[in-house]
Order: C-alpha cells, then sequence, then structure tokens
C-alpha cells in the first residue's frame, strides 16, 4: 500500500486562523479490507465551512477532532478495489479528507460516488457541479423562490457558490446582481457568469455608500438575496430590500474569526416582512440529483463558466485556505494533488 502525506488540525484557532494550527505528518495508507477501496485523490477542496469546524464551539457542524485529518471534499480514481460496485479506474467523488489517498468502504452511505468527466471536468464535481453548486440550487430553489422577472443579488458573486447562483436564476428569468470585491472579479461576473450588474463592495467604506451603488444595479429593488459575507453588506442588502423579499443565509465569512456580527437595521426586516432562512445544504439530500443533474448541464452546454483557484501539492492547503478566508481566490480554491 501506497505511503500518505495528511494534513491535520493540530490545534483550535484563537481569534484569526493561521498555518500553525495544521501540521504535515507521513502515514501509511491500511490494507484493504473486504468491501473497501483505495481512492488516490487528483484534487481537494478548500470552503469556507471548514473555517467554522476549526472551532469548538458550537454551530451546526460537529467540530472538527483535533489530531485528526482535515475534513474536506475530494475527487480521484479507484488505485485499487475489494468492492463489487467500484472498478479501478473509476472516476469519484467523496470526502477523503486533507490527505493524498483514502480507504473507503464502497457501499457506506454518502460515502463515495462515481462521476463522469465527459462533459464536466473533474476538479469541477468539487465546485458547480458539488456541493457548492447544489448550495445555490437549494437556497435560490428552496428558500428565495424566484419568479421570472425578478431581481435576485448574492454576495462572494465570483466564488463558487455565487457564480452558480447567478447561472441558476438567470435560467429562471431573473436580473441576476452580484456583489463582489475587486474589479476583476466584478468583470468577470459580468462578462463570463452573464450577471446583469456586479457591484464592487471593495469601493464603499459603509453600508450606505455600497446601498447607493446597489440601487443603481437595482432599480427595481431585490426580491431575493443570497447571503455569503454577512457584515456591511448584509446591511447595504437589507436597505434595498423589496417587502415579502426572501433571504437565504448561507454563510458568514465576516464573522469566522469569532468576532460578533451586529446587523444595523434589522427592524427593516418586520418593516418588509422579510424572510431570513438558514440553511445547511447536507440537511436536503433529496434534492441532490435533480439539481447535479442541471448544474452538469449548465456546465456542459457553457451556460455556467467556473473558475478555479489551484494550489499545488498537498504542503499548499494551509496557506491556501487562509488566503481564501481573505478574499485572495478567485472563483473556487481546490489543491492539485496529482
Amino acid at each position: 500500500m501506497p505511503a500518505n502525506k495528511q494534513i491535520l488540525l493540530d490545534n483550535r484557532p484563537q481569534g484569526e486562523a493561521t498555518a500553525s494550527n495544521f501540521k504535515l505528518v507521513d502515514s501509511e495508507t491500511p490494507p484493504l479490507k473486504e468491501g473497501e477501496v483505495l481512492v488516490r485523490h487528483h484534487y481537494l477542496s478548500l470552503d469556507p465551512y471548514m473555517r467554522g469546524r476549526m472551532n469548538d464551539a458550537k454551530s451546526y457542524a460537529t467540530p472538527q477532532p483535533l489530531g485528526q485529518v482535515m475534513q474536506g471534499g475530494t475527487v480521484g480514481e479507484v488505485v485499487e478495489s475489494r468492492s463489487p460496485k467500484f472498478a479501478v479506474g473509476d472516476q469519484v467523488v467523496g470526502m477523503g479528507g486533507w490527505q493524498e489517498y483514502s480507504v473507503v468502504a464502497g457501499d457506506q452511505p454518502g460515502g463515495i460516488r462515481k462521476v463522469d468527466t465527459t462533459h464536466v471536468p473533474l476538479s469541477h464535481y468539487l465546485g458547480a457541479v458539488g456541493m457548492p453548486g447544489v448550495t445555490a440550487w437549494y437556497g435560490l430553489n428552496g428558500i428565495i423562490q424566484p419568479k421570472a422577472g425578478q431581481t435576485i443579488a448574492v454576495s462572494a458573486a465570483s466564488g463558487a457558490v455565487g457564480s452558480a447562483l447567478g447561472a441558476l436564476a438567470k435560467a429562471r428569468g431573473c436580473r441576476a446582481v452580484g456583489i463582489a470585491g475587486g474589479p476583476d472579479k466584478c468583470r468577470y461576473v459580468t462578462e463570463e457568469l452573464g450577471f446583469d450588474a456586479c457591484v464592487d463592495y471593495k469601493q464603499h467604506r459603509d453600508a450606505q455608500s455600497l446601498s447607493k451603488a446597489l440601487k443603481e444595479a437595482c432599480p427595481d429593488g431585490i426580491d431575493g438575496y443570497f447571503e455569503n459575507v454577512g457584515g456591511m453588506v448584509m446591511d447595504a442588502v437589507l436597505l434595498r430590500m423589496n417587502a415579502f423579499g426572501r433571504i437565504a443565509v448561507c454563510g458568514m465569512i465576516a464573522g469566522y474569526d469569532g468576532q460578533p456580527i451586529p446587523m444595523a437595521q434589522p427592524q427593516l426586516i418586520l418593516t418588509n416582512r422579510l424572510l431570513v432562512q438558514g440553511f445547511i445544504v447536507s440537511e436536503h439530500m433529496e434534492v441532490w440529483p435533480q439539481a447535479l443533474q442541471e448544474l452538469g448541464t449548465l456546465v456542459g452546454t457553457g451556460k455556467l463558466r467556473p473558475r478555479e483557484s489551484v494550489a499545488q501539492g498537498l504542503a499548499a492547503a494551509p496557506e491556501a485556505f487562509l488566503g481564501m478566508l481573505k478574499g485572495r481566490n478567485f472563483g473556487k480554491q481546490v489543491v492539485k494533488l496529482v
């Protein structure tokens, strides 16, 4: 069995996460038991939710255990199999974690599943045609429930979730408006992703200024909003929400270092009779097949053109992860292992 490199969570962050919270180790891959498969990971997914799990605090997911492999999505190839369900050479997606190889029970529910790379590149099964894409799909369809002609806004619009949200909203005949950081990201959102407008939050020092820019981008107000950020961005959007608008709360990256995120004007939820609902995509597994089918079609036909930031080698994962939390990535952040 091959030697395996792994990254463990060595200690919990005190405030901001740092590279010293992680530890790179060498380990042996255990021999396969009956029914198991050995997967060599080609790409590792880095996602904002992982920061919350590094804390030993009440959250929607159990904390990442200390001294164990950092958990996360992976795509790769079956290199040895003792399971009738998988053959050597099968390309699969799963939750193999921050390591080069994983041993998985072939019949484990939610363990690994085969993917078709004929029209969709393997790495996209960690992004647009994976968990982030399904997150966008459920937030839009399950909570926002858009109607043609409505205006749908999303923060972190150039990222893995936001880019999928835009394509899905356009497919439903909506006006899609993104919020992103920097002119390059905003240009990508409008020119490559096909959003109708994009507002650069980095050009604004406070919610009032950002809200004025949103008014220009959304002259008819905002009917549905997909929240990835919180803080000033959410305050600005609340000022532009239409009556009976719906907000799907997916992420609050502004507070991932443990600082409170006060809302400036929560009374607007009442004034505009808004629905504000948080959700976790893993609690809605029933929608995954339908969502993945639509997302795969959007990517395969070029209607969704996701971008990736690719870090090289397992050792690069911690710094790439910390950079993503600060918005240094452009699109979906992955680590290439092969």
